[in-house]
């Protein structure tokens, strides 16, 4: 019993994304199960953001307040982010016609979406520094409510609503799953310190299982997305390889600015995992369906590096020391 213990502990990212496949593989394939699909939906629909909003309020628990300042790698990633969006934005504007405008505009999600709550929890189990990385979630999330209805017009605008408008429609869907959190926190650890001690005691590591069983609902949604396109299966992986080399690249460049300042492992995470449901609502709502395929593979692509990279980290502690 302790050897499965111990390989659902150390395989929980791998097999989560493989239990997501499978149960999406069984609504989809198993002609009794159909019925259900609606409820397993609005389970998923329903569970994904408490299990995200559990996950940052342990987070925030275990953060002491005074940790959380802005580095200047934080600016150096926001720079990025934004940026690299009107690289790809302002060119479509000029050029509307341009024939792999919905490859483009995939990009441009998957490099302006925020950071993803849940990496702080992947930070903290790499060995990073959770509070830097949490900060930055919390001010990545702001840049994007703001340049995301500043910029997007200027490729489409389907909404029709004003800058301010759309401002607080962005913020009402960040704010729940991160300011909220915090604050509970810390009137927990201003009020009642005991039950806080408690909750950092007993439910410091319980974040990055409740990740896992979130990965679960996330991966079945990103399939559910990829297959009910509709579109050829070229686009699909054109679309796909878009946000391979988005993820690789965003994981590459974070690594590498944040080690000129000495918080490589944060930086990398903070760059390169991204908000994806929230990419994936931001494409629906700006663009289209179409574009909405880049982040759904991009959930697959972070989580098989994530993956790894917790892989090559258990290697390297229990490698024997002067191996």
């Amino acid at each position: 019993m302790g050897m499965i213990i111990r390989f659902v502990k150390n395989w929980s990212l791998p097999l989560g994304i493989l239990t997501g496949v499978l149960l999406y593989a069984m609504f989809h394939f198993v002609p009794w199960m159909g019925p259900l699909k609606p409820a397993a939906m609005a389970v998923s629909d329903f569970t994904v953001p408490v299990l995200l909003f559990m996950m940052l309020f342990f987070t925030f628990c275990k953060i002491e307040p005074g940790d959380m300042k802005i580095r200047k790698w934080h600016v150096w990633l926001c720079v990025i982010q934004v940026v690299s969006c009107l690289a790809v934005a302002v060119p479509l504007h000029f050029f509307p016609d341009f024939a792999y405008a919905s490859l483009a505009e995939g990009a441009m999600v998957c490099l302006v979406c925020p950071t993803a709550t849940a990496a702080a929890v992947i930070t903290g189990k790499l060995g990073g520094n959770e509070p830097s990385l949490t900060t930055y979630t919390i001010i990545s999330n702001m840049v994007a409510a703001v340049v995301i209805p500043a910029i997007f017009p200027l490729v489409e605008d389907h909404t029709g609503m004003s800058f301010f408008l759309q401002f607080a429609v962005i913020l009402k869907k960040v704010f729940p799953l991160l300011i909220f959190p915090l604050i509970t926190a810390m009137i927990l650890r201003r009020f009642f310190p005991r039950l806080h001690a408690g909750v950092v005691k007993y439910c410091g590591n319980i974040a990055f299982y409740l990740w896992t069983l979130s990965l679960v609902m996330v991966i079945g949604q990103a399939l559910r997305s990829l297959v009910s396109s509709g579109l050829p299966g070229h686009v699909k992986w054109m679309l796909a390889a878009v946000g391979l080399v988005a993820c690789v690249a965003q994981f590459a460049a974070g690594k590498a600015i944040g080690g000129h300042y000495g918080d490589r492992i944060s930086a990398g995470q903070g760059l390169g995992q991204k908000n994806t449901v929230f990419a994936i609502w931001v494409s629906v709502t700006y663009l289209s369906p179409v574009v909405a395929i880049a982040p759904s593979s991009y959930i697959l692509w972070q989580n098989l590096i994530n993956s790894w990279q917790l892989w090559r980290k258990r290697e390297r502690d229990n490698r024997p020391c002067g191996s």
